[in-house]
Formats: C-alpha cells, structure tokens, sequence
C-alpha cells in the first residue's frame, strides 16, 4: 500500500462526497469496523459512520469538504481541511478549517478517522445567547 496514493485517494472520496454517495461507496474505502470521531460523536461501524454523513446532507445545504494539505507517515495520514456549508439556501456560506487524523489498515480501507475541529468558535458561537457568552469567556482568559 502507497500511504500517499491511498490518502489522496480519500480526499477526493470526501471532496466529492454528496447525499447521492451510495453506501456500498462507503465500504470500498471503510473498514466495516471502521472508528470516526468529531467533537459532537464517536461512533463505530461502517453503517454508522455512513449515518453520520447521511445527516450533515440532511440537516445543512450545500455541505462540501475541501482538502488543502496532506501528510503522510506509515499508515496515517493528516489532513487539513476546509468545511464549508449553509444552514439554508437564503443565508450565507460559513467556512471553517480543521485536521483528520485517518489510519488505513494494510489492505488500504480506513480504519479510524478522527476531527480536530474548534467546535466552540464554529457552532456555539453563532448560537446568538451562548456565543455572546462564549465570546465574553474567551475575552476574560485571553492574555
């Protein structure tokens, strides 16, 4: 296994990701025991994983992944990435970047992927009470 071909190979499955993506595309990239982690959930299993992605199309319009950089080491790989995304067609595109950590088992098929992602700064933020808040904490403990 090529840990690069293999990792460019998963960018472009999440960079062309889409709600019309078929499970059975998820399984030629995913370990059935497959392990995905972001800052709202860890879940475990392939169908699972497929029920996460299944959602974000469900419940944010327009939803895209853009890999800008990726780096190799054995059988992980990092990337960084750009999210952007509308909560409705009517307002506007919200963008925000963060890392995957993806491990690839010998055969090439992901075994764990884990998000790095500020969830506070992307999402409690713009809830309009909680951000002003969060907002006020994070004034008091700047230095």
């Amino acid at each position: 296994m090529k840990i690069e071909q293999t990792a460019r190979a998963y960018a472009d499955f999440f960079e062309s990701i889409s709600k019309e993506t078929s499970m059975e595309s998820y399984a030629k990239l995913f370990d059935v025991n497959v392990c995905f982690e972001d800052p709202f959930q860890k879940v475990i299993g392939i169908e699972k994983v497929y029920h996460v992605f299944e959602h974000m199309f469900t419940t944010l319009y327009d939803p895209r992944f853009i890999v800008n950089e990726i780096v190799c080491d054995k059988q992980c790989a990092y990337l960084r990435w750009t999210f952007s995304y509308q909560r409705s067609p009517k307002l506007n595109i919200e963008k925000f970047t963060g890392v995957s950590r993806v491990q690839f088992l010998e055969t090439g098929k992901v075994l764990s992927h884990v998000d790095y992602w500020d969830a506070a700064e992307n999402i409690y933020e713009k809830v309009p009470i909680l951000g002003f808040v969060l907002r006020l904490i994070k004034q008091r403990i700047k230095a």
